[in-house]
């Protein structure tokens, strides 16, 4: 069992506290606030949260958890500090590190101290580049040892909902971890093992990150919904009906499918019906921001694959795919066919192929209404069918599209090519002559 010093006893802390010592480690709980010690020292939680008093209870009666105001004493008795303290806004917006740091500098001090390995956990919400750039020098310069080696350093983000906290804490959707050694990954590891979910293990900036992502999405979520429902009931519709129908599907609506960073969408549906949804709703003297601005932010993610370009700086450009995705031979309000028109109209040399559109000039000639679904046919015109001669004539190969056929292409292209991934085929993150428009 390992010996764990909790450094806050707020929500998080106080929740941590009680589960990780009923698990049976040795758990000692820090804060600067003694009634929030005193309360915990006699089984009782600071905050209101189900199932919390009775574990802390149970803990303190088995001597399996006891509090502190002394961080350096708690260090020097552990062998794991989780540093739970809070990271409030700054009246910018920004995130008040200022608790991190006076704890960092605490913990530093002790480290001086101590000659145990010891491993240094965040599990405050912090942005990517805190623990890195605010952390883990902090540690260092108060300590004068060098993380990583002399002791470690890890970010742990929390899944913790008020109200569920106790069951979410032992039945976690996943179990995160970023850590700056691998002394540091094994003991989390170990720590977690008996949990029943997924351990994913990752640098630290994007586990930082997630946090973030998650609450975010979770925050979407309920924008969306509150926005479907008041266009549901302008229509005198029930919007309760809608989302319970919409959670229903499970391979789309409520999946992985399309939540994954690439290129912009397009397509005949998307696009137009979301247009639908908002000139209905301001017909009607309701404001929908949320779906107003998804075609908004979709826009600038096509101009961001531009300026990207641009910055590469190559003139002479492969693009692979045209049609708005994989598989299909339609060119309606495909994001590549706005990006095509956008290079051209700036002077770049362009060639594309597609092997899905190898027909499409025939269609045209058969039938007159084939050309309205066509945009910008003046882009037909820079479709060639013989793709050796594509990427010859390119200096800059853009796969825009998850193409079977354009996966193999990248994998044999020589090194002097330039290829900047819109799909994520690319197995790395941007490096050298490979760009992603996400990685």
């Amino acid at each position: 069992m390992a010996r764990i010093s909790i450094m806050g006893l707020g929500y998080v802390g106080a929740v941590c506290c009680a589960c990780q010592a009923n698990d049976g480690h040795q758990v000692i709980g820090v804060d600067i606030n003694e009634q929030k010690n005193k309360l915990i020292a006699s089984g009782k939680a600071p905050i209101v949260e189900a199932q919390l008093d009775a574990l802390l209870t149970r803990a303190v009666t088995q001597g399996t958890l006891t509090t502190s105001s002394d961080t350096q004493k708690a260090v020097l008795h552990s062998d794991i500090s989780f540093v739970c303290v809070g990271t409030p806004s700054d009246k910018n917006g920004g995130l008040d590190l200022t608790y991190i740091e006076r704890v960092c500098e605490d913990i530093g001090s002790a480290l001086k101290e101590k000659s145990e390995f010891h491993v240094v956990v965040i599990r405050s919400t912090v942005l990517p580049g805190t623990v890195m750039g605010v952390v883990k020098p902090i540690l260092e310069e108060m300590s004068g040892k060098q993380a990583g080696v002399d002791f470690g350093v890890a970010t742990n983000p929390e899944f913790l909902r008020e109200g569920t906290a106790v069951e979410d804490y032992r039945n976690p959707p996943m179990t995160v971890i970023g850590c700056l050694d691998e002394r540091s990954e094994s003991v989390l590891k170990d720590l977690y093992a008996d949990l029943p979910c997924k351990l994913i293990s990752m640098s630290i900036e994007s586990a930082e990150l997630i946090k973030y992502s998650c609450n975010a999405w979770h925050a979407t979520k309920v924008a969306f919904a509150n926005e479907i429902g008041s266009l549901a009931k302008a229509f005198d519709v029930d919007g309760r009906d809608v989302m319970n129908v919409l959670c229903e599907d499970k391979v789309l609506n409520l999946s992985s499918y399309y939540m994954r960073p690439a290129f912009a969408f397009g397509g005949s549906c998307l696009p137009k019906d979301l247009r639908a949804l908002d000139h209905s709703a301001r017909s009607r003297h309701i404001q929908l921001p949320l779906v107003h601005a998804v075609l908004e932010s979709n826009r600038k993610h096509i101009y961001k694959a531009f300026s990207l370009i641009n910055k590469i700086g190559k003139t002479r450009i492969g693009l692979l795919g045209l049609s708005f995705k994989a598989g299909t031979d339609d060119l309606r309000e495909s994001p590549l066919v706005e990006l095509a028109s956008i290079l051209t109209g700036k002077g770049y040399d362009l060639q594309i192929y597609d092997p899905n559109l190898t027909s499409v000039p025939e269609k045209m000639q058969q039938d007159d209404s084939f050309s309205r679904h066509v945009p910008f046919p003046y882009l037909l015109r820079l479709l060639n069918n013989n793709v050796e001669q594509v990427l010859n004539f390119a200096d800059l190969v853009i796969i825009g599209n998850p193409e079977p056929e354009f996966i193999e292409i990248v994998k044999h292209l020589p090194d002097d090519k330039e290829v900047l991934d819109l799909v994520g085929v690319m197995k790395g993150r941007s490096e050298g002559n490979q760009h992603g428009i996400c990685w």
